[in-house]
C-alpha cells in the first residue's frame, strides 16, 4: 500500500484546487445576489431536527395567486448554498420556484457528512415539504436536480419520494463502489480529493472516516462491509423503486470523469423503464456543468431546462422525441444520438493479444491516466489526453500489443473489453491496462484505462481477466493503430503487488486474448 499513500500525499494540491473552485463560487455569491432581488436565505429544519441552509428565488411578480413548479438544487460535494444561484434565476424566469440547499455536514448546515446515506434522502423529502408549505411551489409538479453530490442525492429521493416528478443528475454516481472501488481498485486520488475537501468544508461522521481508512488502508476484513455502506448509497440499489415511481430521469456525465466514471452510469440507464436520456461529453468531473455555475451558456444546463419544461410544464419542445442518448466525442465536434446504449455498441472490431508477455511489478511504465481532473480537462479543452511513446515504454515493466493500422478513421464508441489469461507470482496483486491511438511516429494518446485487482489467487496457476475499459468517444484518424498497454503501477490507483511480483500474460489456443473496440459505422 506504499503507493497508495504516495498518490495520496501527491493529490493534496489537487484537494486544495477543488476546495479553491468552491471559493470562487462564494466569492461571486455577492455578484449573483445583486442581480437575484428575490433570493431569500432561510433555515430549513431536515431530518432529526438538523438545520440546513437554503435559499428562494420565486419568479418575478410571484404573489401568492398561483402555484409553479417547484426545483429543489442540493450542493455539490464541498460547495456553498450559493453554487446554483446564477441558474436559480434563470430557472425562476422560466416560471420556477428554485429552493438550493446545503447539505448536511458542509460550511453552515448543521449535522455530519453522511454521503447521500438515509438522513440525506429524508432531508430531500424535508426541503420539499418546506418548499410546499411556504413558497407558492405546485405539490403536482416537483423535480430534482444536482450536480455531482447533489446529483446522488436527487436520484436516491426519486426513489423514496413519489412527489418528485423529473430529475437531471448531472456528473453523479449510480454505484457509488463501482465508482471509486472498479476493479477491486482503490481510486486513490479521487478519494484524496473528497476526503481532503470534506475536511476543508465540512465534518465527517466517524463512520465515514472509517470508510476512508479501511479504503487507503485495503483492509480487506472490512470490504464487504464497505460494499453494503456503497450500496445502501447507490441509486442502481434501487432501480426497481425509481421504474415503479416513474420520475423522467436525465442523466449527464463527462467522458473523463475521475471520480464517477461512466461505465457505472450507462450500465444503470440501461436498467431504467420510464422517460429517460442519456448526455456524455468530453471533461473531467463536472466541467461540463462548470460555466453553467456561473451564468454562462452552457449546452448541460440547456438541456437541464428542456428537460424540466417538458415533463414538470408539459411544454412541447421535443425533447421527448430526440434520440435519448446523446453523445460528444472527444476529437469531433457535435452530438450523434442513438436511440438506446446497446445501440452505441452494437459494432465491435477485435485485435489479438497474441504470444507471452512477462512484466514486473512495483515499477510505473510510464503509461498511466494521467492526474485527477487536470488531465481530462486539458482534453476538454485542448484535446490532449495522457500521451505516451509506445515504442520507448519499456517492456520489463509494460507489456504492449498493437494493432495493425487502420485504413479508415476508426469511430470509438461505448465499452472496450479486455480478455487475457494472467498468471501472477503472487497471490494479490494489481494491473491497469491502456488503449492508446499511436500515430506514425509512435506516440500514444490515451483513448481509455481501467484498473484491476485480485486477491486469494494461488501463485503460479493462470486464472482469466475480463476487464472493462472505461466507456469513451475517440476518433482514430486513419493511419493510425490501437496500442494495448498493460503495467502495475498508475498514481490514480492503489497497487496490490508485492514486491518482486511478476506477472505474465498469455493467449491460449482454447482461449486466445484479444480486446474488443465498439466502433461506430461510417
Amino acid at each position: 500500500m506504499g503507493h497508495g499513500r504516495t498518490a495520496l500525499r501527491s493529490t493534496a494540491a489537487t484537494a486544495v484546487s477543488a476546495a479553491l473552485i468552491a471559493g470562487t463560487v462564494v466569492g461571486l455569491a455577492p455578484a449573483a445576489q445583486a442581480t437575484v432581488p428575490s433570493v431569500r436565505f432561510v433555515d430549513i429544519t431536515g431530518d432529526g431536527g438538523t438545520v440546513l441552509k437554503g435559499n428562494v428565488v420565486t419568479p418575478a411578480g410571484a404573489d401568492g395567486s398561483r402555484r409553479y413548479p417547484l426545483l429543489v438544487l442540493p450542493t455539490s460535494w464541498s460547495f456553498p448554498q450559493v453554487e446554483y444561484l446564477a441558474q436559480a434565476q434563470k430557472l425562476a424566469d422560466a416560471g420556477y420556484v428554485v429552493l438550493t440547499y446545503n447539505v448536511r455536514g458542509f460550511w453552515q448546515s448543521g449535522g455530519q457528512i453522511e454521503v447521500a446515506g438515509p438522513p440525506d434522502v429524508a432531508d430531500a423529502s424535508k426541503v420539499i415539504d418546506w418548499a410546499l408549505a411556504n413558497t407558492p411551489a405546485d405539490p403536482g409538479h416537483v423535480g430534482m436536480a444536482g450536480v455531482s453530490y447533489g446529483a446522488g442525492i436527487s436520484l436516491l429521493a426519486a426513489a423514496h419520494d413519489k412527489r418528485i416528478k423529473a430529475v437531471a443528475a448531472l456528473s453523479g454516481w449510480a454505484d457509488l463502489i463501482d465508482s471509486i472501488y472498479s476493479g477491486r481498485t482503490q481510486h486513490v486520488q479521487a478519494a484524496a480529493v473528497l476526503d481532503g475537501t470534506a475536511t476543508l468544508t465540512g465534518r465527517e461522521s466517524p463512520e465515514l472516516r472509517e470508510i476512508f481508512d479501511n479504503l487507503y488502508s485495503s483492509n480487506l476484513s472490512k470490504e464487504q462491509e464497505m460494499i453494503d455502506w456503497g450500496r445502501k448509497r447507490s441509486a442502481a440499489t434501487y432501480v426497481d423503486q425509481l421504474n415503479k415511481n416513474g420520475a423522467a430521469l436525465m442523466l449527464a456525465n463527462a467522458w473523463g470523469d475521475t471520480v464517477f466514471p461512466v461505465n457505472q452510469y450507462a450500465g444503470f440507464y440501461e436498467k431504467l423503464t420510464g422517460p429517460k436520456r442519456l448526455e456524455l461529453r468530453p471533461g473531467d468531473h463536472a466541467t461540463a456543468e462548470l460555466p453553467g455555475l456561473f451564468g454562462l451558456p452552457n449546452d448541460v444546463w440547456t438541456d437541464t431546462g428542456r428537460w424540466f419544461d417538458h415533463y414538470l410544464k408539459g411544454a412541447d419542445n421535443g425533447i421527448d422525441r430526440e434520440q435519448p442518448v446523446q453523445l460528444k466525442s472527444r476529437s469531433a465536434g457535435g452530438y450523434e444520438g442513438y436511440p438506446d446504449w446497446k445501440s452505441v455498441e452494437a459494432t465491435r472490431r477485435k485485435f489479438a493479444l497474441p504470444g507471452s508477455s512477462t512484466i514486473h511489478a512495483n515499477v510505473d511504465s510510464g503509461a498511466d491516466g494521467g492526474i485527477v481532473f487536470l488531465s481530462s480537462i486539458l482534453d476538454q479543452v485542448a484535446q490532449l489526453p495522457p500521451m505516451a511513446s509506445i515504442p520507448l515504454l519499456p517492456r520489463r515493466w509494460a507489456a504492449v500489443w498493437q494493432s495493425e493500422r487502420y485504413a479508415g478513421a476508426q469511430r470509438v464508441r461505448g465499452t472496450a473489453e479486455l480478455h487475457t489469461t494472467l498468471t501472477p507470482t503472487a497471490e494479490s496483486g494489481t494491473l491497469i491496462a491502456y488503449l492508446y491511438d499511436v500515430g506514425p511516429l509512435g506516440i500514444g494518446k490515451l483513448v481509455t484505462n481501467a484498473p484491476y485487482t485480485w486477491h486469494g489467487r494461488t501463485p503460479g496457476e493462470p486464472f482469466d481477466v475480463d476487464l472493462d475499459l472505461f466507456s469513451t468517444a475517440y476518433d482514430v484518424p486513419a493511419g493510425h493503430r490501437l496500442a494495448l498497454v498493460v503495467d502495475t503501477v498508475d498514481p490514480l490507483y492503489s497497487e496490490h503487488n508485492p514486491s518482486g511480483a511478476q506477472l505474465t500474460f498469455s493467449s491460449p489456443s482454447d482461449d486466445p486474448s484479444y480486446v474488443s473496440v465498439p466502433v461506430r459505422e461510417q
